[in-house]
């Protein structure tokens, strides 16, 4: 079915016949190099390098052995402004290829850091990559080898709008889940998910949805760096109260220990259980303080780099004003927590009130946490393992949020439609985008200028992060109104979504669940530009 499905609904969505090539090399260089001319370009150049390498960590009492950039998780911070040249050469230590993707970015094709699109480093070589940026917001950089994500491979990238302002501080706050170096690696754990002989998990429903509900994904904590900055935030608007509960029913977890459920997440609220849950590499026994002024408003920049994991985060005695979701301003809505699945990011807003105050980063139905300090004054935090009660009253979630009418998509065209039908089987540990693994994928079709509606589709029993490289897309609400502008969007069991994506950025672009072990067994496919 998938096959011949997927193929029939990528046609569609080019409104004719299937064209019998993809377009000339030179055709799809040229459109490539045509996109990066027309973006902004400031004439300002900044330039990194980065050694992926082992490296010894200290997690604030475990002392690990991973991959890192360098010697810090997470790696170096990147900043530019809009419209900056970026020059970034990796010396690759370590002694299997890697490579570098730019999570979130618009750049141009070529440079993505992600296979068909960029090759991968081998082992012990060099690669610069280059390209603009033409977006400001808050992003990240990762591999995209193996299971190589889930280790200390990652690091914050920020481009700043110099026409932003209205806050006092900066707060870069990056999770994750962690295994590596203290439990068991990611490639036992993947072993352990696709052995014959495992206890018995959740099968996957394959029968397709037939609802068009809006999305509830939302926001992710995590990060320490900590500069001053500039951003701009207007008014606030309340957000829907909402009593998302966590429940304890357990599920075997491919760590050995249980992992539980969420009603936030649908059902299943993931395949592992991490030994660790860390704010920028840090556990909770020993956390990062992030100093301040009692009054200052701070703007927080939440990056989930996990792997398995979605994070509910709070600030015990603040509400947050979010303002920004995966890089594009939305109208400001207070909430007092926020939902954040794997490598999504948020921007917010607090004012920070008198004391020592605990950010909560809970590991969403796997009763454990991450946790950060606020210090403004005199005080003692609270016992590690304590859960603020803001993580359980106005819970932030992507249906609430409507990006501002400056970066609108607008409408889809009719009758164009690109279908992302999600499928798996827990037992087999098999996953698919339309029917078919990656290895057998048959790639959607889409030509430069189009407005095609994405339909997101996920009749299994999880959730996945679903992530389009080199694009942004605008979320349509259940009434059809524009919500938020994402690169990442949860999809939850049973749930139907829909988005406008503009077809402005040629080239040859991977889409993928941003669950590591969903990616790695098969959960992607790709989007083709056709000349």
């Amino acid at each position: 079915m998938a096959a011949g499905i997927a193929g029939g609904m990528a046609l569609a969505a080019c409104g004719e016949t299937k064209p019998q090539a993809s377009g000339s090399a030179a055709q799809m260089s040229a459109a490539i190099a045509a996109a990066e001319a027309a973006r902004p370009h400031s004439g300002r150049t900044v330039t990194a390098s980065l050694t992926p390498q082992q490296s010894q960590i200290d997690l604030g009492g475990p002392i690990v052995r991973t991959l890192a950039f360098g010697n810090t998780i997470p790696g170096p911070l990147i900043r530019a402004r809009i419209g900056d040249e970026l020059v970034v050469t990796v010396s690759n230590r370590l002694d299997n290829p890697t490579s570098v993707h730019w999570h979130g970015i618009t750049l141009r094709n070529d440079m993505d850091g992600a296979e068909p699109a960029t090759p991968n480093i081998p082992a012990g070589q060099d690669f610069t990559y280059r390209f603009s940026v033409p977006d400001s917001g808050t992003y990240w950089a990762h591999p995209h080898t193996g299971l190589d994500e889930d280790t200390g491979l990652y690091l914050p990238f920020i481009v700043d709008d110099p026409s932003e302002g209205n806050y006092d501080a900066e707060w870069i706050v990056v999770l994750d889940d962690w295994t590596d170096g203290v439990g068991k690696s990611p490639q036992q754990l993947y072993a352990e998910l696709t052995a014959p002989n495992k206890p018995s998990m959740p099968t996957m429903s394959t029968t397709p949805t037939t609802s068009t509900t809006s999305t509830t994904s939302t926001t992710s904590s995590t990060s320490t760096t900590s500069t001053t900055s500039t951003t701009s935030t207007t008014s606030n608007t309340s957000a829907t109260s909402t009593s998302p509960t966590t429940s304890t029913t357990a599920t075997p977890g491919a760590s050995g220990v249980s992992v539980g459920r969420s009603d936030l997440l649908g059902g299943d609220a993931g395949d592992i259980a991490y030994p660790y849950y860390l704010i920028n590499g840090r556990i909770p026994n020993a956390p990062t303080t992030f100093n301040a002024k009692s009054g200052q408003r701070i703007r927080i920049r939440f990056i989930n780099t996990g792997s398995d994991t979605a994070f509910r985060v709070a600030l015990a005695g603040h509400s947050m004003t979010v303002t920004h979701t995966d890089g594009y301003p939305v109208v400001p809505t207070q909430v007092d927590a926020l939902l954040i699945g794997m490598a999504e990011r948020y921007d917010v807003i607090v004012t920070a009130a008198d004391g020592v105050f605990p950010l909560v980063a809970l590991a969403e139905g796997k009763n454990d946490l991450a946790r950060a300090l606020l210090s403004t004054g005199a005080g003692s935090p609270p016992d590690p393992g304590f859960q603020p009660i803001e993580l359980t009253k106005r819970v932030g979630t992507i249906q609430m949020f409507t990006a501002t009418t400056p970066v609108n998509l607008g409408r889809p065209e009719p009758n164009l439609n690109l279908p992302v039908l999600l499928g798996g089987n827990m037992t087999q540990y098999s996953w698919t985008i339309n029917g078919e693994p990656y290895s057998k994928t048959n790639p959607l079709h889409v030509r430069q200028g189009q407005r095609p509606t994405i339909t997101f589709d996920n009749p299994t029993m999880m959730y996945h992060p679903i992530h389009l490289h080199g694009h942004t897309f605008q979320m349509l609400k259940a009434d059809g109104s524009p919500g938020a502008r994402k690169d990442t969007i949860i999809v939850l069991p049973s749930q139907r979504l829909l988005a406008v994506l503009v077809a402005d950025n040629p080239g040859t672009w991977v889409m993928h669940c941003h669950n590591t072990y969903h990616q790695f067994a098969g959960m992607m496919t790709r989007l083709d530009y056709v000349f």
